[in-house]
């Protein structure tokens, strides 16, 4: 807008004729002064002032013109602002005690314009060099009654560092409110779910309040106890009372459910399935059932704690610790095992059927009636107490997932856990007068179009460093000569699979170039022979050297340095049972392989 007036009035400046006749005069004086030649100087140099003169008289009335539109619109701005602040106000009226809460809270000082809060007052006000010496304390005296004002105010609320908003409870149809003790208002776990205990939050809280009001009196009751307690002291009359009303109730318990509850019970299961706690009334007497709630309330209480602690982390590897058998072993990574296991410290499995239990009580119970004792499956192989046995996902599904979710304990790539009917598994075990042991185990495609011998392999770590790791892979390449085709792992391969690989491959192939006779070798016949595929040949060959490129040939060299400290370490190692015999092994490829 103000540029429009600046030059409306530029226009009517040259209307008026400052411009245009300055303009209109120059060329007349320019073409007289080339007719004539007879102008004098003194006359142009007036006419050049007197258009100076017109031309900064013009700016500066333009300049006061935008100085006055720029008040203007300020003034307008300022006036719309206050009318529309008013209006909302009136209509959007405030709380006082609200806006009182909030300065309460809000303990952070004001922002400077660079960003920074301000340590004190002193660098927001910048005194004058003239103030006075009154003004001066006055303005001490201020910053230390602000100071005394800043500590005696409440801290901010803070949603709890621990909350992550992101995560939600597991239970369908559950938004993550409340908790089973009553004292948190969010969880992320079934422990504390009150949808899955089949209450509601407000439920929860009440209980609470009822149990400390127990436990307050409990308390009570064994202090004034304690105070006059004997070594052998006799129960008291309460406490008999108490027992005796405890057997009563007991005893008064129904000892079977009704139809109509039977059908309720039915209904639930049904309905939910897994996903809510079975109905647990009318099964026991109401002071055992309140036991029971107040044992799970307790327990989820400490679960809180150690999960605000740290101790517990949602999404990172819970199962510290597993017993397997005879041992404890420390785990590596994490397993997607069910949640309600997942977040123990220490998980117990059966090393026989890989079931996985939550105490050792239920292990001991478990063993006792427990019928396996190898794998299921065919036993292929059998050398000493060496024993291979084939299962198939698709037959014995819950134990080839059982063995996955072990697995990825140890393994950092896997990512197949609960697909397994397209794979056969090879369990190795070694046997004793108890059973089987599980020592490690190779999956393998039932069709695959790559060619691959193996998807997965693991050694338990109670029998890395053995002999065994080199013992699945032997057996996986028996395997693939017996199906007559090249076989190749799976990649990508973990950093101790890859370890295991690249010495089984060394180990064949200085092997074989120990026993060549021949002037020529091929890296294809090499391949047919051991079964091994050529690109893991060409790779061994590179790494140990013995792969030369000369007048456009590759030449494959036979260093007999490292074929003589290969024969030294089989010498020394002697007849090892740790090798696989294939004339032990009583297999035929599975159809449609």
């Amino acid at each position: 807008a103000c540029v429009g007036i600046v030059r409306r009035h530029m226009a009517g400046s040259g209307s008026d004729g400052t411009e245009d006749s300055d303009s209109s005069a120059e060329r007349e004086q320019t073409n007289s002064s080339e007719s004539e030649g007879t102008v004098p100087k003194r006359q142009r140099l007036t006419r050049a002032s007197t258009r100076l003169s017109q031309s900064s008289q013009g700016w500066q009335h333009s300049l006061y013109i935008c100085i006055h539109v720029y008040t203007y619109t300020f003034a307008v701005i300022t006036v719309t602002f206050t009318v529309i602040s008013r209006l909302v106000l009136f209509y959007f009226p405030l709380d006082t005690q609200d806006l009182k809460r909030a300065a309460d809270h809000d303990e952070s000082p004001p922002l400077t314009p660079t960003g920074n809060a301000p340590s004190s007052e002193s660098e927001l006000d910048i005194s004058s060099p003239n103030a006075s010496h009154d003004e001066s304390q006055a303005k001490d005296q201020a910053n230390r009654d602000s100071d005394k004002d800043l500590s005696r105010r409440p801290k901010r609320r803070r949603c709890h560092e621990t909350y992550n908003f992101n995560m939600k409870c597991p239970t369908p149809g559950c938004n993550s409110l409340g908790h089973l003790t009553g004292k948190h208002e969010r969880h992320f776990a079934v422990s504390g779910c009150p949808l899955y205990h089949n209450l509601s939050a407000d439920e929860c809280k009440v209980k609470a309040i009822s149990r400390e009001k127990q436990e307050e009196e409990v308390k009570a009751q064994e202090d004034s106890n304690s105070r006059h307690a004997t070594r052998h002291q006799t129960p008291t009359p309460k406490q008999i009372r108490y027992k005796e009303q405890v057997a009563e109730i007991r005893k008064g318990r129904n000892s079977g459910l009704q139809k109509e509850q039977k059908e309720k019970h039915v209904e639930h299961r049904q309905t939910h399935g897994n996903t809510r706690e079975p109905l647990l009334e009318n099964i026991t007497s109401e002071y055992d059932l309140e036991l029971f709630r107040k044992a799970q309330a307790r327990a989820s209480e400490d679960l809180e704690k150690l999960r605000i602690q740290g101790q517990i982390t949602e999404g990172s590897n819970m199962i510290k610790t597993i017993l397997f058998g005879r041992y404890e072993l420390d785990t590596w990574y994490h397993s997607p095992y069910p949640e309600e296991y997942a977040r123990l410290g220490r998980l117990y499995v059966c090393e026989f059927c890989l079931k996985y239990m939550k105490s050792q009580t239920i292990l001991r119970r478990h063993m006792a009636k427990c019928v396996w004792k190898h794998p299921p499956g065919d036993e292929v192989y059998r050398k000493g107490s060496i024993s291979v046995f084939e299962v198939d996902g698709k037959k014995n599904k819950i134990y080839c997932q059982n063995l996955c979710l072990l697995a990825k304990l140890f393994l950092d790539h896997k990512t197949l856990y609960y697909d397994v009917e397209p794979f056969l598994f090879y369990v190795m075990t070694e046997a004793d007068n108890t059973g089987c042991h599980l020592v490690g185990y190779f999956s393998k495609e039932k069709n695959s179009f790559l060619n691959y011998n193996v998807s997965c392999i693991l050694t338990m770590p109670q029998y890395m460093r053995q002999g065994f790791g080199k013992m699945l892979i032997d057996f996986s390449y028996l395997l693939s000569k017996v199906e007559e085709k090249v076989g190749s792992p799976e990649r990508p391969l973990s950093d101790l699979g890859l370890i295991s690989y690249r010495s089984y491959w060394k180990e064949v192939l200085l092997r074989y170039m120990y026993n060549f006779q021949g002037k020529e070798i091929s890296i294809k016949e090499i391949s047919q022979e051991t079964a091994v595929n050529p690109v893991d040949i060409v790779s061994t060959l590179q790494s140990l050297q013995m792969l030369k490129y000369w007048k456009g040939k590759h030449l494959v060299l036979k260093r007999q340095d490292l074929i003589d400290e290969w024969k030294a370490k089989e010498i020394k190692r002697g007849n090892s049972n740790k090798t696989i015999d294939p004339s032990s092994l009583k297999w035929t490829p599975p159809k449609g392989t």
